[in-house]
């Protein structure tokens, strides 16, 4: 198979980590916030459900997002860098399409040589202090179902595949995405089941003789 688009989910797919808890744990919440992320990406609870309650009790501010946005980059899963070298230079459209939280991953994107126009997550807001203000609200990621409108959007008659850990990555099927699954942090058995390929090895490499 040889896809005109590649997206990739973020959190335990390019990074080991998921930025939101990492967010919890710093400030003493770590263990009820894995439960809640945990629940979302395994089907058992709406993303919206849980979106909301997870920011208004962490309340990141500007210095906790550039804490987390260097974690994000030190963690990088094996073979990200290899991975998004590989596609750019063969002239791929790339595109990271996450329920994380925007200005937290756009250093990592950064350094994958991705514009910001290709990064498509949840912006936080600050206040002119650097305290947390709010979220985008209005964000299709912070809802089920949401990566498949942004999946809509980009793809139009071109092919397009997903590359992800949870059960929203595995909801762009719905608009037409080819989804793989990625075991390689995360071994979730609902995305095992419904991915049209699942991948375990640890190295993000595996990815590239599925989508060239």
């Amino acid at each position: 198979m040889n896809f005109d688009i590649i997206c990739f989910d973020c959190d335990s797919t390019l990074s080991k980590i998921e930025g939101i808890d990492e967010l919890a744990r710093r400030v003493g919440l770590g263990d009820e916030m894995s439960e809640l992320t945990n629940a979302a990406m395994n089907g058992i609870v709406p993303l919206e459900a849980v979106y909301e309650q997870r920011l208004s009790l962490i309340r990141p501010d500007q210095a906790s997002i550039d804490w987390v946005a260097d974690l994000y980059i030190s963690e990088i899963v094996d073979g990200v860098q290899a991975v998004f070298s590989t596609l750019l230079a063969q002239g791929k459209e790339v595109h990271i399409i996450s329920g994380g939280l925007r200005q937290a991953i756009l250093p990592l994107a950064a350094r994958l040589q991705l514009p910001e126009s290709h990064v498509h997550a949840v912006d936080v807001y600050f206040n002119a202090d650097g305290s947390y203000k709010g979220y985008e609200q209005t964000s299709p990621l912070a809802r089920n179902g949401g990566k498949a409108d942004i999946v809509s959007t980009l793809k139009g008659e071109r092919s397009l595949v997903v590359v992800g850990d949870g059960k929203t990555d595995m909801e762009a099927k719905q608009a037409g995405a080819f989804v793989i699954g990625f075991g390689g942090v995360v071994d979730r058995a609902i995305v095992r089941e419904l991915a049209d390929i699942y991948i375990t090895d640890s190295s993000l490499t595996a990815v590239l003789e599925h989508i060239l």
